[in-house]
């Protein structure tokens, strides 16, 4: 069986890479290798320089990312170290269709997205496998915090969260099917943080002080109102978001915003109006065009809709369970009652109000450490 590692060129995908290295020697020195590296090539960072104030044609740089060129020198450089064949895949058209564009519309639409579960479902996974078979690969793995296995009685495969919950990436897989999850190795799943850095010492590998990456690799300051300015400006459009009213939850307008665009649930700072008392944004109001504005305590909802779910473990309509559910990445999982709809949505009920559940996040339901599905979420109910 050959292994295709994907190798970002941070430490964690380094490490997966040496453990599958290390427990699948080739069986044959003559014969195709057991472990391949691969990296993705996403994104030209060299595209919209303006962001950096780069002049036209420099490459745009930044640190604290992941699939820059300079992580794909050091995958290129572990897998030497390795000895592990290795190849980089141009998916960066298929990269900007499936993740750059929807991530740009559903901002524009007045949600927040949520590019890195995208990116894994339609890039990481699905992309992934295909490319890997085209060198042989049956199976492949990544670096990420989760675990798979297979249920002996049913045949299916069920998806835990990573034994560290401080580094947990379950969240971002809640989209993968039962295919892919039956052709797809966590090195990692078992493992903390700790014990991985301490691996990539042990073993000297060369990336093995190499910081975390923390940014959305294409959004190179973290801004994602001028990264989206760029970008449609390169397609020869422009946000027209218009200036509107600024309203309270009973509404009484406070002042004037500058266009949805700039706002999302639970921001306070930039709202350019003082009351005495702090607040924060509720909710956006794209059919009449304003901000709706409130105390803290106001963004505390318990009900919410979500759309196009992922049932890893199987749903049907009508089905109602008890879970504990997540709506955003560093969110504890609270409790909640999850009822199947039709059409693959479900409508959740906190048993205590969270606070600020954003449309275009994603709703991941749990069983203790098993994700029972995820979707993303349409609109909070109250």
């Amino acid at each position: 069986m050959t292994i295709a590692i994907a190798m970002s060129g941070g430490v964690d995908s380094s490490v997966a890479a040496a453990l599958l290295a290390e427990n699948n020697p080739p069986a044959d020195p003559n014969g195709p290798p057991d472990v391949v590296g691969m990296t993705m090539q996403l994104w030209n960072q060299r595209r919209l320089p303006a962001l950096l104030g780069a002049e036209e044609g420099e490459p745009a740089r930044a640190s604290g990312r992941c699939c820059s060129l300079d992580d794909v020198y050091d995958a290129r450089r572990v897998a030497g170290f390795l000895g592990l064949p290795y190849y980089v895949v141009n998916l960066e058209d298929r990269f900007e269709q499936g993740v750059v564009r929807p991530f740009v519309e559903s901002y524009l639409a007045g949600e927040t997205p949520i590019p890195c579960s995208l990116c894994n479902t339609e890039i990481k996974f699905a992309e992934f496998i295909d490319t890997a078979r085209k060198v042989g690969a049956d199976t492949i793995a990544t670096g990420h915090y989760a675990r798979v296995e297979k249920d002996p009685d049913s045949g299916r495969y069920r998806l835990f969260a990573g034994r560290d919950a401080s580094k947990d990436q379950s969240y971002f897989l809640f989209g993968l099917k039962q295919e892919q999850l039956a052709r797809t190795l966590f090195p990692l799943g078992e493992l903390t943080k700790d014990e991985v850095r301490a691996m990539a010492r042990d073993r000297n590998l060369p990336v093995a002080a190499k910081p975390d990456s923390q940014e959305i690799c294409f959004v190179p300051t973290g801004n994602y109102r001028r990264f989206i300015d760029a970008y449609l400006s390169e397609q020869g459009r422009k946000i027209e978001d218009a200036a509107g009213d600024m309203v309270t939850t009973d509404g009484r307008v406070l002042g004037r915003h500058e266009g949805l665009g700039s706002y999302t649930v639970g921001q306070r700072k930039g709202l350019g109006i003082a009351t005495g008392s702090p607040l924060y944004v509720i909710g956006l109001d794209r059919a009449h065009n304003r901000v709706v504005v409130g105390a803290d305590e106001e963004l505390l909802k318990s009900r919410l809709l979500v759309r196009e779910i992922n049932w890893i473990r199987p749903a049907r309509e009508g089905d109602s369970f008890e879970a504990r559910v997540k709506i955003r990445n560093k969110h504890f999982p609270a409790a909640a009652r999850v009822e199947a709809r039709a059409d693959g949505e479900a409508l959740v009920e906190f048993a205590s109000p969270q606070r600020a559940i954003t449309p275009g996040q994603a709703a991941v339901f749990y069983d203790g450490d098993e994700m029972v599905g995820g979707g993303w979420i349409s609109s909070v109910l109250d």
